[in-house]
């Protein structure tokens, strides 16, 4: 995609979109529907999910060659793929015919999509309210953790907190931003992993999989299996894809394949 030669980091961003859009109302691409009611502006989303202009440009060349047939649903699991194959991770085969969602449920992706606060516990259940598991689980905290006017000492590395004060200082510029995954910005590794068992994790919910009392009986192992085998890591990334890319679909008559992802076909 031309996209990801001018901003790799819109490879992530786009497998995010389509992360976000199934955990809402199943894979029926209603994240990309207009509207100020509409899952864009649920907090989730709100100035945090991005690459719609992206799937716009896939969109209208897929309707230049073949109008109608080609679902937005289906374009966000092909992008997200494709996202992740061409950031050096595996690739999967995506299983198509998925129809487009009429309406958008903002209400949903405020309940339904993780935090980046919750715990491992909270996590999970999201997870397996649409049918996936532990495996498929695997806030910036840095001047008042839990309210404690302190940093998180006990989980985050004292370099990277220091680097982290310095970029987001208390009362400093809202608007700058840092990669999640340090040391490996642009590339699908197992390096998110290794920096969880470093304590480098910079969302809460992403240190908890490792750091937390929680995580000692659930998800820790599985961490430290993946932080040391990339091979086993990306074999059951894959499977993981696959399974949410099947989560309540709509098909046959359901929905529609709409013409712009943004509208209902009038």
């Amino acid at each position: 995609m031309n996209a990801l030669k001018t901003e790799m980091r819109m490879a992530a961003s786009l497998l995010r979109l389509h992360f976000h859009d199934c955990f809402v109302n199943g894979c029926d691409a209603s994240i990309l529907l207009d509207g100020a009611d509409g899952e864009k502006f649920a907090l989730p989303n709100n100035n945090s999910a991005r690459g719609y202009e992206v799937i716009d440009s896939i969109k209208s060349a897929v309707e230049s060659s073949c109008s109608g047939v080609v679902s937005c649903a289906d374009i966000l699991a092909i992008a997200a793929r494709d996202s992740v194959l061409l950031s050096g991770g595996t690739g999967w085969q995506v299983l198509l015919g998925r129809r487009d969602g009429l309406v958008a449920n903002q209400t949903g992706a405020n309940l339904m999509l993780p935090a980046p606060f919750e715990s491992v516990d909270n996590i999970t259940l999201k997870f397996e309210a649409v049918g996936l598991n532990l495996t498929d689980v695997v806030t910036f905290r840095l001047f008042n953790f839990s309210g404690t006017n302190a940093p998180d000492s006990t989980l985050l590395d004292q370099n990277m907190l220091t680097g982290l004060q310095n970029l987001c200082p208390v009362n400093g510029d809202g608007s700058r931003t840092t990669p999640l995954d340090w040391n490996s910005t642009d590339l699908f590794d197992n390096n998110y992993f290794q920096n969880l068992v470093k304590g480098r994790g910079v969302l809460e919910s992403d240190q908890v999989l490792y750091s937390s009392e929680q995580a000692k009986t659930t998800t820790r192992s599985i961490v430290e299996l993946y932080s040391k085998n990339p091979k086993i890591f990306f074999e059951e990334f894959k499977n993981s894809m696959i399974k949410m890319g099947n989560i309540q679909p709509l098909t046959g008559a359901a929905g529609e394949i709409r013409k712009n992802c943004r509208v209902v076909n009038s």
